[in-house]
């Protein structure tokens, strides 16, 4: 089997050698792997570490013409990727390659289709900051459950992990963080999927540091789950 690590990327100079060096160095055996680095349009000298550094060491790095979105990059190495299984990684350090043995744990035994990772839940590292942040992430989480009827603890996490055939049957439609929401309901519609949800660590950075998430991304997010949680009909 094989697992397909998207990392969507942008102005990310100070820190895209070390998260590729540390998912090239994270343990999956026996599965093997597939690192697709989609950069978003950077303009702040990410692009020429792409080229230099990462095209050599990965399997694939798609450039986006100019700043799409999130969702847009992770559309493009979706489509790109060749896995039986499909995870999302950032590209700012915030989220521990170290931990996909526990994400891949519930899908290798057979229990899952989907897998989140949550930050909010189980005992792994957590840096403590950015309460605001934290109290919308739970908001937001705690309206999406609402309409999907799911009883998740972080929609809003990167670490989501698919079967291919999974997230392949889903169109994605959202350009930006909206992405979050979006796959949630549209998982959540899937007749008999199964999703699991694992604790991971989390080494959260703050706005100075070059967190992008802002107010208007939550309101983006608010919006996105009334879209498919109300106007769009369950597919069963």
């Amino acid at each position: 089997m094989k697992l397909s690590i998207v990392i969507p990327c942008y102005n990310e100079s100070k820190t895209i050698r070390e998260i590729v060096k540390k998912v090239i160095e994270a343990d999956i055996a026996p599965l093997e792997k597939e690192i697709i680095v989609v950069d978003d349009g950077s303009d702040n000298g990410t692009r020429d570490i792409l080229r230099k550094d990462i095209e050599p060491i990965v399997d694939k790095v798609i450039y986006n013409q100019k700043n799409m979105g999130k969702g847009a990059s992770l559309r493009e190495g979706f489509k790109a990727s060749t896995g039986d299984l499909v995870i999302v990684q950032d590209a700012d350090l915030e989220y521990d390659p170290d931990d996909y043995h526990i994400l891949l744990k519930p899908i290798l035994e057979g229990k899952a289709d989907v897998v989140f990772g949550s930050r909010f839940m189980g005992g792994e590292p957590h840096r403590v900051h950015l309460f605001w942040h934290y109290l919308g992430n739970r908001l937001l989480t705690t309206l999406s459950n609402m309409f999907t009827n799911l009883n998740l603890t972080d929609m809003e996490t990167c670490y989501k992990l698919f079967k291919r055939d999974i997230l392949m049957s889903i169109d994605l439609t959202e350009n930006r963080f909206g992405f979050e929401p979006e796959i949630t309901a549209k998982v959540a519609r899937i007749k008999g999927v199964r999703i699991y949800e694992v604790g991971i660590s989390y080494y959260g950075r703050g706005y100075e540091e070059g967190k992008k998430i802002n107010w208007k991304d939550g309101f983006r997010a608010i919006y996105v789950i009334l879209k498919y949680g109300i106007f769009i009909r369950r597919n069963n």
